[in-house]
């Protein structure tokens, strides 16, 4: 059992037996408090409106001596150290011995379990969640606005598989359509294999470039390339065979990235994959009634509530070719007959939303009641995001920009430690300054990319994440993590211990808060926190030329610090520095 639930459970276990109702009636009533700066905070809030709400308790009551009737009998438990009841809410404080002691005890027992073994996760059903994230073009470099759908996506699977699910990382390319009938035309005329070899998505950049220029003049060229399209289409082996080594090719380019931000992918698949299913889904459409043909030949699906066609969703061209929600709605068929998942999250940008919004209104109406449980999850967009040499369109141009303005920094630092690989802690500290700069806002915003805002030191910062827990590590390995033999919990009620430990009993908290959500901006701000609690404890409960008690229980306190702002780390996408 979690600290904080076995808080909730002694809390829920005296109110169940008072009351005649259930434990778990009160266990969503109760939630713990965040800290406060200012003054010394309560551990736990009791919402007796909650309760009345969930008819635990009788709504004819008087509210007032419901909620002081509660706090008579929450006074005679012996975990509540001080209770304070207020109009329909109480908030108590429990014994700060025990606090000590239960916290650090889950946390030495759980280590990268800590926090989601909790009974709040109990209702959530787990099973196998697909996400499909990334989804870049192939045949070009990944260009920067692919950023976020990749670490979103990283985040939200990491999310779900730290509690449990089965995740499916789907990467679905878009690797289909008149763009490579146009690319294949343009590599028959201006491609070189031996320059394929030698730098492969540049050249092939170059060459869309120059085939796109030609065919603004040139109708030979747009022929050609709609005749490269059919070949493909009819699955010609000289077309096939050059699309297959444009897309090898990619794939290969796109690890590389990927291996830098610490992703990786169980599929990956992409538009071409399903062009047969594609048209098996138009003959489903067919068969249930649902194609119309409008007067431009083109077939769609009515969307309207009054079926007067005031809203719908073309699915087929004029000359029969089938379009991106077509395979889209081939893939999803595919992927539930395929992986039986429970959930299927996509994540993209929200200029989508309308899209995704067609796609699940079509497989309901096709009678495919699990798309119900298929969600999308929209972004904003960044804004000003360039490197010294202007506007950025490549992603791997932002990391390398990242890692050498962090080795700078660090360089100029006077606390940088001796490193063997600086550039490589480079890298990492600057993704990690990326993705929190990402993720401390809702993520259906749009905001502004700052590099000296991002790659601060001090304040909300990845920077500042990464050095707290390098700190931490450092402390660890020269002192140990004090966790061999017994600790006296009463070396630690100084107020600076107490804040953190009652910060940490928030963590599964923000889990369920982020898992009903999908938003990681709770965990970022939750780490955040834990981190600037840690500095002005790390400052103040020296560990050198304490007295080895002292010593060995603000080790262990120090320590579980370490393991969640690790875990929590991981499950955003960051990898931990134990050095800078």
């Amino acid at each position: 059992m979690h600290m904080a639930c076995y808080f909730r459970r002694c809390i829920a276990s005296k109110l169940s037996r008072a009351l005649g109702r259930s434990e778990d009636a009160f266990i969503s009533a109760l939630c713990a408090i965040p800290v406060s700066k200012k003054q010394q905070s309560p551990d736990f809030r009791l919402s007796v409106n909650t309760l009345l709400r969930n008819g635990i308790l009788p709504t004819n009551g008087n509210l007032q001596a419901q909620t002081e009737a509660l706090a008579s009998q929450l006074k005679q438990d012996s975990v509540v150290e001080e209770i304070f009841a207020g109009r329909g809410v109480i908030h108590f404080r429990v014994s700060r011995n025990l606090l000590v002691q239960k916290v650090l005890e889950q946390l030495c027992q759980e280590r990268h379990k800590f926090g989601v073994k909790s009974e709040l996760f109990n209702g959530l059903k787990k099973g196998t969640t697909v996400v499909e994230f990334s989804s870049p073009n192939i045949a070009k470099k990944f260009h920067a606005g692919h950023l976020r759908s990749t670490i979103i996506g990283n985040f939200i699977a990491n999310l779900k598989e730290s509690l449990g699910n089965n995740v499916i990382r789907v990467n679905y390319l878009g690797d289909w359509g008149m763009q490579f009938g146009l690319l294949g035309a343009g590599f028959q005329l201006f491609g070189c294999q031996e320059k394929l070899k030698k730098n492969p998505l540049q050249h092939l950049f170059d060459v869309y470039v120059q085939v796109n220029k030609e065919a603004e003049n040139n109708e030979v060229i747009g022929q050609a390339a709609r005749e490269f399209f059919r070949q493909l289409e009819q699955q010609e082996h000289q077309a096939l065979l050059l699309w297959k080594q444009f897309r090898e090719i990619t794939v290969d380019e796109y690890q590389q990235v990927y291996k830098r931000l610490g992703v990786h992918f169980d599929i990956y698949s992409g538009e071409s994959c399903h062009q047969q299913q594609a048209q098996e889904v138009v003959q489903q459409l067919q068969r249930r009634g649902l194609l119309k043909t409008t007067e431009k030949g083109t077939g769609v699906v009515d969307l309207s509530s009054a079926g007067d066609m005031s809203s719908y969703s073309t699915v087929l061209r004029s000359d029969g070719t089938s379009l991106y929600i077509t395979r889209d709605l081939a893939a999803a068929i595919d992927r539930k007959e395929r992986y039986n998942f429970d959930e299927m999250i996509y994540v993209t940008d929200k200029s989508q939303g309308i899209h995704f919004q067609q796609l699940f209104q079509i497989l309901l109406a096709m009678g495919h009641s699990w798309a119900e449980r298929c969600q999308h999850v929209p972004f904003g967009l960044v804004q000003g995001m360039k490197t010294r040499l202007g506007e950025v369109v490549f992603l791997e141009d932002v990391l390398d920009e990242a890692r050498v303005r962090m080795l700078r920094n660090m360089s100029q630092s006077k606390t940088t430690k001796e490193m063997v690989y600086p550039e490589d802690t480079a890298e990492k500290v600057g993704i990690s300054a990326l993705i929190v700069q990402d993720f401390k806002g809702p993520l259906g915003s749009d905001y502004k990319f700052d590099w000296d805002r991002i790659l601060q030191a001090q304040g909300d910062t990845g920077v500042f994440l990464q050095y707290t827990h390098a700190r931490l590590c450092s402390l660890i390995h020269r002192y140990g993590d004090g966790e061999e033999g017994a600790f006296d919990p009463s070396l630690l009620l100084d107020q600076r211990s107490i804040s953190i430990l009652q910060h940490l009993l928030r963590y599964d908290e923000v889990l369920y808060q982020s898992v009903q959500d999908l938003q990681p901006k709770h965990l970022v701000n939750f780490l955040m926190t834990l981190s600037h609690l840690t500095a002005s404890a790390h400052r103040e409960l020296p560990v050198k030329g304490s007295p080895q008690a002292v010593a060995q229980a603000r080790l262990r306190l120090f320590s579980g610090v370490c393991t969640v702002l690790a875990n929590g780390m991981k499950i955003l996408g960051i990898t931990p520095v134990e050095k800078m």
